[in-house]
């Protein structure tokens, strides 16, 4: 049987913290990135120390861009970007060349920085898929949290299935939220996901954050049941779901790439989350993504608080990298 979970309370604006009492969004970016910064900014202050745009230099960049994560194609623009630069305008400072760097790669990442627009339905159906260990249902539980900072009220559907503690997670998050969330002992995620959007539709809830089960891409028949789920949502709203993320786990480097084009494939993937970048992860990710499998990053996750989950700025995230 079906079972909603809810703890007692109002569905929004539960527990908001106050924005004045903590350090703003852009000073826990800056701190969440530091490790990738560390490595980085002291890297390039050494590589740009010449002054100067020649050979030398854009051989170490090139080999601090490729171990940064950034792949080859993303690599070769940000290089050829910074020559252009460099022969337009004269660069002949440390501060100058960086500061063409800086730029080049802003203009590379503007393009992701799409915020996500829930306006358009009511309720909003955003389903969420990832791998196992890429955070997906942790991020799930700090989405619910900035919806409902939104004013927003948000409902969870527990469609991962396959994993028993997957399900008690979320429910954990749902109380913690104060959201009610629907889950299902054993049995078709997809008939989880449709009831949810039923409740959600009956109660006037504002947005349906469906879970489904990790896996890989290379397991086929999980593939597969994802897609069912988003034919399901389909014949409750036909123009459902309304968002699809793929949450990623930032430390992994060039194999998030992967990931992106074969959940793309199975469930057209519309946006990003992308988690753990206060870890050792590599910012460089981030350009390659938007070099070779361009998809708007909606949300960036730099830590375990569950307000640590923040719409993507790429300016802010440019910044961090150098500051």
């Amino acid at each position: 049987m079906f079972s909603f979970l809810k703890k007692s309370g109002t569905e929004t604006k539960a527990d908001v913290p106050a924005e004045a009492a903590a350090p703003s969004w852009r000073e826990r970016l800056f701190k969440g990135l530091a490790k990738t910064r560390a490595q980085w900014g002291g890297k390039l202050k050494s590589i740009f120390s010449r002054g100067k745009v020649d050979d030398e230099l854009l051989e170490e960049l090139e080999s601090l861009l490729l171990t940064s994560d950034c792949g080859i194609e993303a690599t070769t623009h940000l290089l050829d970007e910074l020559k252009k630069a460099a022969k337009r305008d004269k660069l002949e400072t440390p501060e100058a060349i960086q500061k063409a760097l800086h730029d080049a790669l802003l203009e590379t990442l503007q393009p992701l920085e799409q915020p996500l627009d829930i306006s358009t339905h009511k309720p909003f159906v955003i389903m969420i898929a990832g791998v196992n260990g890429a955070g997906k249902t942790t991020s799930i539980g700090k989405l619910a949290k900035y919806f409902q900072s939104q004013g927003k009220s948000v409902l969870l559907a527990a469609g991962d299935t396959f994993r028993a503690a997957a399900r008690e997670q979320l429910q954990t998050w749902g109380e913690r939220n104060n959201v009610t969330v629907v889950a299902q002992e054993s049995g078709d995620p997809a008939a989880v996901i449709y009831d949810a959007i039923s409740a959600a539709k009956a109660r006037g809830i504002d947005v349906v954050l469906a879970d489904t089960a990790g896996r890989l891409p290379t397991q086929l028949h999980l593939m597969e049941e994802i897609a069912k789920v988003r034919r399901v949502i389909q014949k409750i709203d036909p123009e459902g779901p309304h968002e699809t993320l793929l949450v990623l786990d930032a430390n992994i480097g060039q194999n998030a790439l992967q990931q992106v084009k074969a959940f793309d494939k199975a469930i057209n993937v519309t946006g990003l989350v992308l988690t753990k970048l206060d870890g050792t992860a590599k910012g460089g990710v981030v350009t390659a993504i938007a070099r070779q499998c361009p998809k708007p990053i909606r949300f960036i996750g730099v830590g375990e608080q569950i307000d640590d989950l923040r719409p993507f700025s790429a300016r802010d995230f440019v910044d961090a990298m150098f500051e």
